[in-house]
């Protein structure tokens, strides 16, 4: 399993591609091929056929499409600008992210 700079839930900045400078949320991780879903970000149009059985009617959807991992950068919450993440190792094996632009600890994960 890949370990990426980012999660779900994170607000990121796309730095590359048709999309660069957009904001948004991260609203899924797909790990095994590298890339993230963003929220508002790389929409496209899908055409969908209806399907009785789910109550879903056919027609163009527009929704977001997966940006490679490497495109997004992170947006620290506290001092609310793009950076890298740097690891702490807290007391007890804790490993916390931390803004390499203020230092400040992002989140805390368990061993």
């Amino acid at each position: 399993m890949n370990r990426f700079h980012v999660k779900k839930g994170d607000k990121v900045e796309v730095i590359a591609g048709k999309d660069k400078g957009k904001n948004g949320k991260i609203l899924h991780v797909l790990s095994a091929k590298q890339r993230v879903l963003v929220e508002g970000v790389n929409m496209i149009k899908k055409h969908t056929r209806p399907n009785p059985q789910k109550a879903q009617t056919g027609g163009i959807v527009t929704r977001e499409a997966s940006l490679h991992v490497s495109n997004v950068m992170f947006i620290c919450p506290n001092c609310n600008r793009p950076t890298r993440l740097g690891q702490l190792i807290l007391e007890g094996g804790i490993k916390s992210r931390i803004c390499r632009k203020c230092s400040e600890i992002v989140d805390k994960e368990k061993k």
